[in-house]
């Protein structure tokens, strides 16, 4: 990996599963943003694609999404992070307000994904303030099944860090995203 691009801000699987407490293996990755998920309130379309287009938009310089999951690959503990970078501390700056915004306004949906499927989640923020982000999707009916996730805006640069699966993963978000965030070029 070349010093300096967001390929080599990433934390290794490695880094990660000693930050999580569980083994980690590669999982699927995207050098661009996905396009927005169907959301319903379409109002809430953020807050159900924190990762995608909705939020990250086409103006980035260089952009990267690392998920990583359980070692068995049945997704049933995934941390993912994103790096969005832009040409300056403004754009970015705009971008993690995008975020903000989205998450303010929203307190559940119904989120449809890439492949049709539909589950209904709720939304809560704990944290948030002009530099830092962070809330809670948890899955409608999901057996305990929540997303924790946090982002944070460093200079040029919007990255967030995801962790899902059943059970508390707050202080694990917040270990992989405060080395995440320490690792990043800003």
């Amino acid at each position: 990996m070349v010093e300096g691009t967001v390929q080599a801000d990433a934390l290794t699987p490695d880094e990660v599963s000693k930050l999580a407490g569980i083994t980690l293996v590669s999982g699927p990755g995207a050098s661009e943003p996905p396009r927005a998920l169907e959301a319903d309130p379409s109002s809430c379309a953020v807050a159900v694609g924190p990762a995608t287009q909705a939020v990250y938009g086409r103006e980035w310089t260089a952009f990267l999404s690392a998920t990583y999951q359980d070692s068995a690959g049945v997704g049933d503990y995934t941390v993912t992070q994103v790096i969005g970078v832009y040409s300056d501390s403004d754009k970015a700056g705009a971008v993690f307000r995008t975020l903000s915004d989205g998450l303010e306004s929203c307190q559940s949906a119904i989120r449809t994904d890439q492949d049709g499927r539909t589950s209904k989640w709720a939304y809560t923020t704990d944290t948030a303030t002009s530099e830092t982000l962070g809330w809670t999707a948890a899955q409608v009916a999901g057996d305990g099944w929540a997303c924790h996730r946090q982002a944070r805006l460093k200079g040029r640069t919007v990255l967030q860090v995801a962790v899902c699966g059943a059970g508390n993963g707050k202080p694990a978000v917040t270990r992989i995203t405060d080395r995440f965030a320490a690792k990043a070029s800003g």
